[in-house]
């Protein structure tokens, strides 16, 4: 090992000596060269004062033998060779050039045009005049009477008379509208009856017993073949009604140029075979829906339940990324872009996104195979690192002394850091502002939830198609109706108003018809009936229009609100 190290010296040093212009050199004596004079005594063991040998000379050392050495000329000049960028290598053998940050402002990507216009469509602006005709594009005719069939179903098992119609469903809904409007969630539904606390909404609408009798029995699917189904879907109770809200969203809407993806947690602690556990949620317990968002509008764009290990999915492919091509499918290839969060993001989904020219940006786990180890380190407070490889481009940002964001982005091909204190890079300012689409979404569900007590999770499921349509619904009626600008809770309200419409003028005789009088609206108040004729002290809000008693219904003499004793 001694041997090879000194014969290496004595190369470096002959290379030296070579590189030496004619006019620097002073005939092969090293006394003007005190850099290199210890490499003559590391050559051969002699000393300082011993003579170097003859330029260009071979060691006299047999072993080991040195051929082909390579001789510059005296007179050559060194070439100043361009230093090649430098590049790192992750896991996997994907190679990253390290680059400056900067901006540019070249040319766009195909993958960052879009090429449609975005807002409602066609169909949904020919159809929307009004807030019922805005819900009913998301919850149409088809959803309602399957849920109506599938309800008298159940209730014909037991009882052969019982019969719920259309309107009668609609009023049903307006009601929970209106307790999720007025955040009634946290309070008993029966308390909006109450003589003294209650709503005239309610009493108006439905009585009591005729909403406990719809709870009761409300259903989505048929129970005759659901053991059938339920061997290849289980969310077959509520498949056919969560897939037509799903279609209907997408055929009413277009998204702008950016989506999000996430995950929703509807909070339920209903027996489900598919209930999920998220510690990191403000609701522990609930069902999972991965869904996509319109970033500017919040509207849910499509969505579908998570339900345990999916056999469809091919082997090779990752959950995260199988959720978000199945999620933005619609959506691809308009030039639009996807945000996603470091459980979705890869290398893989963004290239088979660029496939399809749709970008993505979001923030990638640190530990990927595909990335370069340096992205684990740590670097100046606020500094900023951008690699690339192909058409990805990673920035790492340091943005607290123990911690850094990566991100990865086909969106940008240059990367330009801010001025501000922070000096935060351009993809993640824009990631900060595309990343909240669905958890903005999730929380206006939340505000004014229609969810109540159940103890079946497709009723649970069902409260959140509600949820989700009424805000639906609220972006739709807003983009086609461009001159009103209504809040939610007041479109809420006017929506439940015009769900009841119909079913009020249905069960109710025209009031200039009837010959009865009643008590002003500031002076209505039920009294128990007077007459007592075939009632057992019954409520009524009427009076006899001759001697002006109490008189309920069944006192009544015919159609007229006139006493027996008056007739």
């Amino acid at each position: 090992m001694d041997k090879r190290k000194r014969l290496m010296n004595v190369q470096e040093a002959l290379e030296l000596l070579n590189r030496l212009s004619e006019a620097e050199s002073d005939g092969g004596e090293v006394s003007g060269l005190s850099d290199v004079s210890w490499v003559c005594s590391a050559s051969d063991g002699s000393s300082d004062s011993d003579p170097e040998p003859p330029r260009n000379v071979r060691p006299s050392h047999p072993d080991p033998p040195l051929a082909d050495w390579p001789t510059v000329p005296a007179h050559a000049e060194v070439c100043a060779t361009e230093p090649s960028p430098a590049q790192e290598i992750g896991k996997d053998g994907t190679v990253w050039t390290v680059m400056e940050p900067c901006g540019g402002a070249g040319r766009r990507q195909i993958q960052n045009i879009l090429t449609e216009s975005a807002g409602p469509t066609p169909h949904a602006r020919h159809n929307i005049t009004d807030k019922l005709t805005a819900f009913m594009c998301l919850c149409d005719n088809v959803m309602l009477e399957e849920i109506r069939d599938c309800t008298i179903a159940e209730v014909r098992r037991d009882r052969a008379t019982w019969d719920v119609s259309i309107m009668e469903l609609k009023a049903f809904i307006a009601l929970l509208y209106v307790r999720g409007a007025y955040c009634g969630k946290n309070i008993e539904m029966e308390s909006f009856w109450s003589e003294q606390w209650g709503n005239a909404f309610f009493n108006a609408t439905l009585s009591r017993n005729r909403f406990r009798e719809i709870m009761r029995y409300l259903r989505f699917d048929k129970k005759e073949t659901r053991r059938c189904r339920l061997t290849t879907d289980k969310f077959t109770h509520v498949r056919k009604v969560w897939d037509r809200f799903v279609e209907n969203s997408i055929a009413s809407y277009r998204p702008v140029s950016d989506i999000t993806v996430d995950e929703q947690l509807f909070p339920t602690k209903s027996r489900c075979p598919f209930t999920q556990y998220m510690p990191n949620k403000p609701d522990k317990f609930g069902i999972k829906f991965w869904l996509a968002a319109d970033v500017d509008s919040k509207y849910m764009l499509n969505g579908f339940p998570y339900l345990g290990k999916d056999a469809s999915r091919p082997a090779t492919q990752r959950l995260g990324e199988n959720v978000v091509l199945r999620l933005v499918e619609p959506f691809v290839g308009k030039g639009r872009n996807i945000t996603t969060d470091n459980f979705f993001t890869s290398l893989p989904l963004a290239k088979a996104l660029l496939a399809k020219n749709t970008s993505l940006v979001g923030t990638i786990k640190r530990n990927k195979r595909e990335l370069p180890p340096s992205v684990q380190g740590r670097s100046e407070l606020f500094s900023t690192k951008v690699l690339k490889s192909d058409k990805m481009v990673l920035s790492v940002y340091q943005c607290k002394p123990r911690r850094n964001v990566t991100i990865l982005s086909t969106q940008h091909q240059h990367v330009a850091i801010s001025t501000e204190k922070k000096k935060k890079p351009e993809t993640v300012e824009y990631y900060n502002h595309s990343k909240v689409g669905v958890d903005v979404l999730d929380q206006m569900a939340r505000q004014y939830s229609v969810k109540g007590g159940t103890r079946r999770w497709p009723v649970a499921v069902f409260y959140n198609v509600l949820d989700l349509a009424a805000i639906n619904a609220w972006v739709l009626y807003r983009s086609c109706m461009s001159q009103e600008n209504i809040p939610r809770r007041d479109f809420m309200l006017q929506l439940a108003h015009e769900l009841r419409a119909e079913w009020m003028a249905s069960k109710a005789p025209p009031l200039a018809d009837l010959p009865f009088s009643s008590a002003g609206a500031e002076e209505r108040r039920r009294m128990t009936c007077m007459v007592k004729a075939h009632c057992m002290q019954n409520k009524t809000f009427c009076k006899c229009v001759k001697c002006g008693d109490a008189v309920c219904g069944k006192c009544t003499a015919k159609v007229l609100s006139v006493c027996n004793n008056c007739v």
